[in-house]
Parts: C-alpha cells; structure tokens; sequence
C-alpha cells in the first residue's frame, strides 16, 4: 500500500525521469503533492447531445450517429478527411488534417459511433476537427459516459506522456493504492453535519473523478470550507496569541490636546463612520493591549482626521506618535494639512524626509528625543536607525500596502519599553472576503461614509474621436477657475515608451493651450524631488492650471480647486488605480468631471472596467469589480502575502463559505483557545502537520 509521504518516483508509471519533470514542472515531490494538484476543469461526457444541439462555437459536445460519408478531399499540405456523422436530429461534417491513413483504415461508413470533440464553425455551419471516435458497441456506450478531470500540465510533462490523459492515468493509480486511513479526517463530525459535508476520504476521490456534476460540487464545497478554514483558524490562531502576549501602553484619557482641537479647530462635524472609527480605537488604547487596527476607507472619506485625532489622544497620555507615508508628495501633504490644522494648540510637528538634511535634520532628531516633537510625518525615513523617539505610542501608516513588513516591523523597536500602538490605513477599498483572509488577524475598521456636501465625480468614457471636445471641456473648466490633471500611463517608471508618451503628450497640450494664456505643469517618477515638489508647488497655489502627470498623483495629491481630469489610455490601468486617480477630483464644493479616454477597441475586461468606473462611484463596488476580473493575486499590494494561492477557493465567489468558515473558526477558538477538546483533536493535528502558521502580510511584527 501507498504512503502520501512516498516519493512521487515510487507510484507507478513515474519512475525517475518523468519523477524529475513532475517535480521541475509542477512542484510534485511526493504522493501527497500528485493527490492535491486537482483538475481546472472537467469534460461532460456524462450525456450524448442531438447535432441540432450545438448553440455555441468552441464548446465540446458529444454525439452518437451513422457514418455516412468518409472522402479524402485535396492534396498535400492541404490534404484532409472528411466524413458527415447524422442522428436522428441532423447532420455535421467531421474533419480530419493528421493521421489520415490511420482514420481511413478504421472507419467504416454506415456503422454507429460515439464522437467526442469541440463545435467550431465555418461557412456558417458547425464542423467538429480531430474528433474522438469509438464505435458504438454496449461497452463503448456504458464507459463513454464519464465525467473527465483535465489536469493542468505543459509542453515539458506532454514530451514524457504526461498530458492531462496522463496525468489522470496516474491519479487512478495512485487513488487505487490508497486506503481511506491514509486521508485524515480533520473537520469534527459535528461541523461536517451543520453545514452538510461530505468526508474527507470521499471529497478528494470525487474531486478527480466524479461521476456527475453533483457529486463533484459537494466535493468542491467540502474542500474549499476545509482551505478556508484552517486559513481562518491560523489568523484567529495569530490573532489572539498577539493579543494575549503582546501588553499595550494604556491610554486613559481624553484631555486638552484633544479637546480644544474638536471643539476649536474641526473643520466640519465628523460623519457617524468616523465617529464609529474612532470609538474603536479608543477603547483599543484603553484595553491594555497593543492595537493593531487597519482603517479602510475610500478616498475623502475623513481617514486623516481620524488619524490626527488618535495622536492627539496619545498626546493627552504623554506619548509621541509619528505617520509614514510612501511618498515625499504625500508626506508633505499630511504635515502641511496636519500643520495647518493644529495652529495655535501647542502641538509641536515635524516633517522628516531622505531630502531633510545637515542642522534642519540635526535639531528634528534632537526636538524628537528629547520629547520636545510630540508629532512627526515622514517618509520611510522615520524607521532609519538614527531616528529615536523619547516615548513613541502611536505608529500611524498610510497607504500601508506600499510598505514591505520588514519595514513596517521596524517602527516597533522605536520605543524600549513596549511596542507602540500601531494604525494602519488605505484608501484602497478590499472587499470583504479579500480582508477576512489578508488581513485577518487585524482589527479591522471602516469609514463608509463621505463629508456631507461632496458631489459624486461625474465619469465620462470618450474614445480618441472626441478628443477635441474634451479638449474643449478643459477650457470650459479653466474658464471658470478651476484646474485640470491630465494623467498618463507609467506601469513601470523605468519603461521609455511611457516616458516618450507622456513627453509627447505634455508637448501637444503645450500647443493646445499655449500660453500666457494657459500655464502647465509636468510631473512624473524619474523626477527629482526637488523638482517634482516645485511643480506640485505651482500646481496647488494656482500658477498652473493643467497638471501633466502620470500615477505619482495617484495617492493623497489634495487640490480642492482640480475640478476636471482626463486619464489617457484608461484601458491599461486597474480598476483600483483608475478609482484612486478619480480621487484627486471632487474633493471641492464643485460638480468635478473625470473623462475616461480609451482606444476604439476595447478588450471585454477593459469594456467592464470601463463600464464599471462610469456607473459608480463606490469604491467598495469597485473592489469588488476589481476582485472578480482580476484575481486576489493582482489586487494591490497582496502580491507579498504568500498565502493567497488557493487550490480550491475563489475569493472573487466563495464569500458565503468563506464567512461560515470565519465563523466557526471563532466560536471554536472562543470556547476552546488551545483546541483541547477530545472532538477538536484532528483540527489539532492538521494545523501541526501542515506546516509552519501562515505569513500574513498585513502583520506588523
């Protein structure tokens, strides 16, 4: 009998050189490796079609019928066979290019036969190339009615017989040889008979070899529970041990800091997401423990204020805080908008940069150890060795998915006595499913409602045939006063092509607006610092009216007077980055527009994007949108997770599951932390032989 840990060399009909490409190709080492690489899809051979069926090109059908004619037409390379197979319903014609000699040998006109193959059309009829064809004997008929795993495979494995026949060929065997003690089961009997599953043995049998749709969805749902699951238990697992070990510094009080800002300085009255937010994390610097809260919400939803208002809570209690953001522009922006805001209370602040240097960063650094800087924004300066706080509590990121963990880990060594409070924020909405699993063992929060007065963004699709009257809505925008972006691809800063592109394009709106009517200002990656902050100098107080750029603009840039912006070869951004560039317009009083310019061809997925981006203005929407078209893999910034390549599961689908998984997950772990329970054994087992916990990305130590 087979073992799950015997080397995938040892089952049969591997053997050392197809055992040496499974492991290259498909990462297959082991037994246990070969039984979870499942099928992507599977052939219905369960039924046999009538011909007058066929609705659709490119789909496989299967027929029975009478050979009725078989000809060889053409010659050399344009040689081919061709045969009419007709039932009771019609007729279609069956092609052959390769293996003529063999198919006019065997085929034999007026007999019946089983055809197995994929419709396509020509002349505006349906034909079928290179069919399967068995004759239709009783055997034939009984076993032609299967249910087909196709396994994934590539040119490598298909050179050594292991196409997805092959493959599926080994899987029976390794199937065969296994007992059902050798699949243990680790979800209790209890859970398995709540939510209707079927056992572990059984659902991966029928996950390579259902005999029909049915058994292979209760397989699937039985697999995917069981993946999200463990999933959520690790990050519960995680979640309250950081919770139970890690002590925080207790923030008691609210004092003048706070409330001479709130009651003197609020700019508007805060919205009831923001009111919410910020409850929450009170009663985490009240709790004892350390927070680690992500705050979600879309762009000018109030995540600043939320963020001033924390530190000055820290403040109160005698503690320094410091917020890093990804970049100069948006680090800048925050301690120029914080600065402004804290005019008059007291509240010493500081702004820390690569570009801050000799005496001016000198005395900072001097003003932050000793307690005279109780606030300081910065770049991914701040977590340079040189940078030492005299009582750091609160450690605030923004746009937090920019950041690698090591980074981010290192702002917890700021303080000797215990680690600080840490926040965590972005204005990238995540869909729900997205942020149960990526950040799962956070505490999660989120701001859902916009200021009152904010006018939705009007969003236009145009195609380069309308150029001219966008260019004439620009003007109409400038007229009034307002401003205007005009935004370029830059994918990767270091592609010429989009550098050339956004050059040419700054040169064509410089003769379309010339000046002295019109002024223009430029801004993209390969920029100096000094120099961007100029032009986006100029840009804010006014003294240019257009702002070329490409995505630098993308986070934070706040111009309530930009009114009007145009993104140029829309089609080649994500619906996430298309949603965030939005957002630079529409943070005034005034109705803003965003004008969509795309090719005239558009890929199905770029017309969606596209589509979707037009209808609403809701970024959790959008995510959402973003989630199913592209995949938790390209979501921004949960390429370092490590743990979001499932077998089974789809984020994009499986929210119901993935919920009730969350869900039991904690009720067990709230009734049982250490999974002590002689009925919570098997879980027990499973977590400690499937490997180390999961990486989570979102964690900060």
């Amino acid at each position: 009998m087979l073992q799950l840990d015997t080397g995938i060399e040892y089952l049969k009909g591997v053997g050392p050189q197809r055992a040496e490409v499974l492991k290259k190709e498909l990462g297959v080492f082991t037994c246990r490796d070969l039984l979870f690489h499942f099928p992507f899809r599977y052939i219905d051979r369960t039924q046999f079609h009538r011909i007058r069926d066929i609705s659709a090109e490119g789909d496989q059908y299967q027929f029975k019928g009478i050979l009725r004619r078989l000809e060889t037409l053409g010659d050399g390379r344009a040689k081919r066979l061709v045969g009419t197979l007709r039932d009771e319903s019609g007729s279609i014609e069956l092609v052959w290019f390769k293996s003529i000699h063999w198919m006019e040998k065997n085929l034999v006109v007026g007999k019946e036969y089983i055809v197995f193959g994929r419709a396509t059309e020509f002349n505006a009829r349906f034909n079928m190339a290179h069919p399967e064809m068995e004759e239709a004997t009783p055997d034939n008929l009984q076993s032609a009615r299967t249910f087909d795993p196709v396994y994934p495979s590539t040119d490598n494995l298909t050179q050594k017989g292991l196409d997805a026949r092959g493959i599926r060929r080994l899987m029976r065997t390794l199937l065969e040889g296994l007992r059902p003690g050798e699949i243990l089961e680790a979800i209790p009997p209890y859970i398995q008979t709540a939510f209707k599953l079927i056992g572990r043995y059984d659902a991966i049998q029928k996950i390579h070899f259902p005999e029909n749709q049915l058994e292979l969805d209760a397989a699937t749902r039985r697999l995917k529970f069981e993946e999200l699951f463990f999933l959520q238990l690790r990050l519960l697992q995680i979640r309250r041990r950081r919770k139970d070990a890690i002590r925080g510094f207790v923030f008691e009080k609210i004092g003048d800091y706070f409330n001479n800002f709130f009651h003197q300085k609020l700019p508007f009255e805060l919205t009831g997401a923001q009111k919410r937010v910020l409850k929450e994390i009170r009663a985490d610097f009240a709790s004892g423990q350390q927070m680690n809260r992500l705050v979600q919400g879309d762009v000018g939803s109030g995540k600043t204020v939320v963020a001033l208002m924390s530190m000055l809570m820290a403040l109160d209690n005698g503690f320094q805080s410091c917020l890093m953001a990804p970049t100069e522009i948006l680090a800048q922006q925050h301690f120029n908008n914080l600065n402004e805001m804290l005019e008059g209370l007291g509240v010493n602040i500081g702004y820390l940069s690569g570009t801050v240097k000799g005496k001016k960063r000198e005395a900072l650094l001097e003003k932050l150890a000793s307690g005279e800087l109780h606030i300081v924004i910065g770049t991914h300066a701040l977590i340079e060795d040189w940078v030492v706080f005299q009582n750091l509590g609160l450690s605030i990121i923004d746009e937090q998915h920019r950041f690698g963990v090591e980074q981010r880990a290192r702002l917890w060594a700021k303080n000797p006595a215990g680690p600080p409070h840490v926040l965590v924020m972005t204005a990238t909405p995540i869909p729900r499913t997205l942020a149960m699993t990526l950040y799962g063992d956070l505490d999660v929060s989120v701001i859902d409602e916009l200021p009152p007065g904010r006018k939705p963004v009007e969003t236009q699709h145009r195609t380069e045939h309308h150029r001219l009257r966008v260019q004439g809505l620009m003007k109409e925008e400038i007229a009034k006063g307002r401003q205007v972006y005009v935004v370029y691809p830059m994918i990767e800063e270091t592609e010429k092509v989009d550098l050339l592109n956004l050059m040419s394009g700054y040169e064509a709106i410089s003769r379309d607006f010339p000046p002295p009517q019109y002024q223009i200002s430029i801004l993209h990656g390969r920029m100096k610092a000094a120099d961007k902050d100029f032009e986006m100098q100029r840009f804010v107080k006014g003294q240019t009216q257009i702002m070329v750029a490409t995505t630098v603009i993308e986070v934070g840039v706040n111009v309530p007077n930009a009114s009007f912006m145009v993104i140029e070869n829309a089609e080649r951004f994500g619906l996430s980055q298309l949603h965030q560039l939005r957002g630079r317009v529409g943070r005034g009083a005034e109705q803003s527009y965003c004008i969509l310019l795309t090719s005239f061809k558009l890929s199905a997925d770029g017309k969606e994007r596209i589509q979707t981006m037009v209808q609403t203005n809701d970024g959790f929407k959008i995510a959402e949108a973003d989630l199913r078209l592209r995949g938790p893999g390209n979501i921004e910034g949960t390429q370092q997770s490590g743990m979001l390549r499932f077998l089974l599961a789809d984020l994009a689908r499986d929210g119901q599951i993935l919920a009730a998984a969350r869900d039991t997950a904690a009720k067990i772990l709230e009734a049982d932390p250490a999974l002590q329970a002689p009925e919570h054994h098997g879980l027990k087992v499973h977590l400690e032989t499937t490997g180390k916990e999961a990486r989570v990305c979102s964690r900060i130590s």
